[in-house]
């Protein structure tokens, strides 16, 4: 995969869209402000705003549930995705440190090309470019220059080959899946084992468990299991973007009956761990579909998140609750994790700044 980060002299401004940001007004002489993927802090002096990926106050750019569209023909797709983020501050910024979960991954079933990562203003030294504990790339910059303005743009070309075509009815007993995760002295457990654990937004709870038990009787096909998992969330929850925010987890969700792909991801993850199984949250890109007659709409499309499932013959097999189906060609993985808390796409430290909510905009679009 290639790529490079450079500074961009100006960039177009999109609808509001996706990104996280926590502000904390602090005490001392010079506020001192933190963006992160955390919930608001405790306290009632603290200022607080968030928004998730999957998350925002413009319904133009809310990912949703893509309208049918006509089969694709086989072979490769190639698309073209833009995703921009531009903080307007209300007080001037003296310090800032970023980290950035911008750059795609390559898979088996995805190969990135053109990657190219714009930051206005410049930052003051070279972009700091790493893998974290999931192999995600992770890029970290910073300001030490007064500066009112920031904007983000992370821009590239992906070739998305068809995914192979599973007999959901042909994979393991979901209790199989549950035993290879279990620990046995003397015997090597599979990656897959940490996927399993609880974590903050997907923990293991008895009633995510009981939510998810009667689809996985005895027996039943691990992936059959997960599918009608799948479309019960579908079905059941309603996609409202105003019903939660970026602290929701899953139990707060399922307790609302409503939320976002954010929440609708976090509560497959948390069900299926919950019965002993490992799962892990996928953040990316949807290609949607303008409504018939509309043209395509810059910085409209979304940014987005589904679940891959972990089964012992398959591998990871990808899931998408918000919108009933197999991840296939219109999806584009960015980066994956335990729950959003790992990929959030950009998360920092200033200080100044004020309120500032951050306005996103996606494009995806075929080559």
């Amino acid at each position: 995969m290639s790529g490079e980060a450079t500074s961009a002299a100006s960039a177009p401004e999109f609808p509001s869209h996706t990104h996280t940001q926590t502000q904390t007004q602090s005490q001392s002489q010079s506020q001192s402000q933190s963006q992160s993927q955390s919930g608001s802090p405790s306290g009632a002096q603290p200022q607080s705003q968030s928004q998730s990926q999957s998350q925002s106050q413009s319904s133009s750019s809310v990912p949703y549930a893509a309208p049918p569209r006509p089969a694709l023909p086989p072979g490769p797709r190639q698309l073209s995705v833009r995703h921009e983020t531009r903080y307007d501050y209300d007080r001037p910024v003296e310090v800032a440190h970023h980290s950035a979960w911008l750059r795609p991954r390559d898979t088996e079933l995805q190969q990135v090309s053109r990657w190219r990562l714009e930051i206005d203003p410049q930052p003051d030294a070279a972009v700091q470019q790493s893998r974290d504990a999931f192999g995600n790339w992770r890029h970290g910059f910073s300001h030490a220059r007064v500066h009112e303005t920031l904007t983000v743009v992370s821009s590239f070309q992906v070739r998305l080959a068809p995914p192979p075509r599973l007999d959901m009815a042909a994979s393991p007993p979901w209790e199989e899946a549950v035993q290879a995760l279990r620990y046995r002295a003397g015997l090597t457990q599979p990656d897959a084992v940490e996927f399993g654990l609880p974590s903050h937004f997907a923990p293991r709870d008895a009633l995510l468990a009981d939510y998810a038990r009667d689809l996985f009787e005895p027996g039943r096909p691990l992936l059959q299991a997960a599918s009608a998992l799948m479309s019960r969330i579908h079905a059941c929850m309603e996609f409202n973007p105003r019903a939660t925010d970026v602290a929701t987890n899953a139990l707060q969700a399922l307790a609302k009956g409503q939320g976002v792909c954010q929440d609708f991801a976090h509560l497959m993850i948390g069900a299926m761990r919950s019965l002993g199984l490992a799962a892990r949250y996928v953040s990316g890109y949807l290609l949607t579909q303008p409504p018939p007659g509309q043209p395509r709409l810059v910085g409209a499309d979304a940014s987005h998140a589904w679940v891959a499932v972990w089964c012992p013959l398959h591998g990871w097999v990808a899931l998408d609750p918000t919108n009933d189906v197999a991840v296939g060609q219109d999806h584009v993985t960015l980066a994956w994790g335990r729950d959003y808390a790992d990929v959030a796409p950009l998360r920092g430290v200033i200080r100044g700044g004020g309120n500032a909510p951050p306005v996103v905009g996606v494009t995806v679009e075929p080559v």
